[in-house]
């Protein structure tokens, strides 16, 4: 099963599901972004308001727009559009678009944790960080040294 977040949940399960799914508070634009799976900037460019029911994100799910469609076909599936960022050692998390320099992440962190937290890396494998990741964490890369 594919995962396309960095808490090892296999894509769809919850892990990312927008607030607002029982129609008590409408949906933000960025949040039915995530629901899409569509970048921000082209529910933007393609008028979706900035506030949608559960209702309406709904109805664009069984008929969607040409532009939807056509989005969807030309999907590759090689890099997620949103992935779900949680920190391993206080659970924090954020749903974030990933980065083309982002490798794939064992673990990460927010940037104030101590990594002394974290288990080691297993021997013979070096430990790598890579600072900005989101909006407050580090991503980790533990690899068989050579």
């Amino acid at each position: 099963m594919e995962s396309n977040d960095y808490t090892g949940r296999p894509a769809g399960t919850g892990a990312r599901s927008p607030r607002g799914g029982s129609g008590r508070r409408p949906l933000s634009r960025r949040e039915a972004a995530q629901a899409l799976d569509i970048p921000l900037e082209m529910a933007t460019r393609h008028g979706l308001p900035a506030r949608l029911s559960a209702a309406e994100l709904a109805e664009l799910e069984r008929n969607p727009p040409a532009w939807l469609a056509q989005s969807r076909a030309n999907r590759t599936g090689k890099r997620p559009v949103w992935v779900e960022l949680r920190c391993y050692i206080c659970d924090f998390h954020e749903t974030a678009r990933p980065k083309k320099w982002w490798p794939e992440f064992d673990l990460v962190v927010c940037e104030f944790h101590d990594t002394s937290a974290l288990p080691g890396p297993a021997a013979g494998w070096r430990r790598s960080e890579f600072d900005g990741v989101g909006s407050r964490f580090r991503g980790i890369v533990d690899t068989l040294d050579p």
